[in-house]
């Protein structure tokens, strides 16, 4: 993909989650349209190392902040960080997840606390460490899924339980900070390419039978509606929950 905008030299941008995947593709997206760019990242050292070295390769600055979404400290200490790197915090994308799948018979109640923690409480801490040094014109953007509407099969209650709670807490999180000009907005991806979805999962031909445009979308794919909802274009736009999932939801 060639990006040739610049809409974002002199801001800064913190992904959570940004090593690999979805939040891969919005590091390298605000990146290429001049952002300074943080991301956190929990275990994959040599996958951060790789991409902060492939940033600053084409001429742009990021910087790999190791943390656990699950640790409320390190989520503060991530936006510390970045501000202290950086001088400033712009736009913050709510990336980081986990996907825990089973019945509710069997899905233990470790296993979602653990979920909940990251997908919901994380982003919600994440906001209100960034309140502190946010200002108008600002933007919070979290990645949730179509799960939090659409659960689709078994087994999915307490994942799609917490891409749920997204959706309501943008919406409040959208009148806490309207006030001040900073607008916060859910991006709802469907069934994407990444390391959830590898290309020889047994069960990918029936995700794609449910797709009406018949594929799977890309991180990169993600990643723009991220750019759009960080740029100017949507300023207007906040508390929404916007799906990117070619038709899932239709």
């Amino acid at each position: 993909m060639i990006i040739t905008s610049q809409r974002f030299t002199g801001r800064t941008a913190l992904v959570t989650g940004g090593s690999r995947g979805i939040g891969a593709a919005v590091v390298r997206r605000f990146a290429r349209e001049g952002a300074a760019v943080a991301f956190t990242y929990s275990s994959s050292d040599g996958q951060s190392r790789a991409l902060v070295s492939s940033i600053e390769d084409e001429g742009g600055r990021a910087l790999a902040i190791k943390a656990d979404s699950k640790v409320a400290q390190d989520i503060q200490r991530a936006v510390e960080t970045t501000v202290a790197q950086f001088g400033a915090l712009n736009i913050l994308v709510n990336n980081a997840g986990i996907l825990g799948l089973g019945s509710v018979d069997e899905f233990s109640v470790q296993a979602l606390d653990d979920m909940y923690a990251v997908n919901v409480r994380a982003a919600y801490i994440a906001a209100q460490a960034c309140s502190k040094v946010m200002s108008r014109g600002d933007r919070i953007i979290t990645v949730g899924s179509v799960a939090g509407e659409r659960s689709g099969f078994a087994g999915s209650s307490a994942y799609s339980m917490t891409k749920s709670a997204l959706i309501g807490l943008v919406r409040g999180l959208a009148l806490d900070f309207a006030p001040r000009g900073i607008t916060v907005n859910n991006i709802q991806p469907g069934p994407t390419a990444t390391d959830m979805n590898p290309s020889d999962a047994p069960y990918l031909e029936h995700v794609i039978g449910l797709v009406p445009l018949g594929r799977l979308g890309s991180a990169d794919e993600i990643a723009s509606m991220a750019a759009y909802l960080a740029s100017d274009d949507a300023s207007f736009v906040t508390g929404a929950s916007l799906t990117v999932d070619g038709g899932y939801l239709a």
